[in-house]
């Protein structure tokens, strides 16, 4: 054989190898979390989700064909107060039982360097979607590669807290979210 056509089989092994291994990727729930923090009359409210799930297929040196979906399971909301937890499952607020799941769906991943990127997507919360850019650091933790960042989501965008709570001096509009996904099979960069 010669050594364009060994080239070429090299190529297409690495090609068709790939699919599997990004099949193997996977969110490590143990060392993953999706947190956020609201302020109530000027006072921080923080909380965090129990349950959420991931779909990842992402290669750092091939991020323009990534595709990542996130579900969170809106019931599964935890905060230090029980009236509160309570007041979130509301029509209001998240309505968890009629609005069981909000949802992250990338459409386009843009490398910064240096192991960050941002992941532009589709966030929809109670049947509203709105496009969003995350910054997202991926780094290797614990034998796998943890994805985190922040930011900062406007929460009557998705009628979350809308009616009575509307008033921003009483709850602030801005949300800052947090997370840090742990995830199998994905490369550190």
């Amino acid at each position: 054989m010669n050594a364009l056509l060994r080239s070429l089989v090299a190529a297409l092994a690495v090609c068709a190898a790939a699919p599997g291994a990004l099949a193997q990727q996977r969110l490590l729930p143990a060392g993953s979390e999706i947190a956020f923090t609201s302020r109530q009359m000027g006072v921080p409210v923080s909380g965090y989700f129990r349950s959420f799930d991931a779909d990842i297929a992402f290669d750092p040196h091939h991020p323009e064909a990534a595709r990542i979906r996130i579900g969170i399971d809106m019931a599964s909301v935890t905060l230090a107060s029980a009236e509160a937890q309570t007041e979130l499952a509301q029509p209001g607020w998240f309505d968890s039982r009629r609005k069981p799941r909000a949802s992250f769906v990338s459409d386009a991943v843009r490398p910064l360097g240096g192991g960050h990127f941002e992941v532009g997507g589709k966030l929809t919360i109670k049947d509203v979607t709105r496009a969003i850019v995350v910054p997202v650091t991926l780094a290797a933790a614990d034998g796998a590669t943890a994805a985190s960042g922040s930011f900062t989501l406007a929460r009557l965008d998705f009628r979350i807290g809308d009616g009575e709570w509307g008033d921003t001096s009483l709850v602030a509009n801005e949300v800052q979210v947090r997370f840090r996904l742990l995830l199998a099979g994905v490369a550190a960069p």
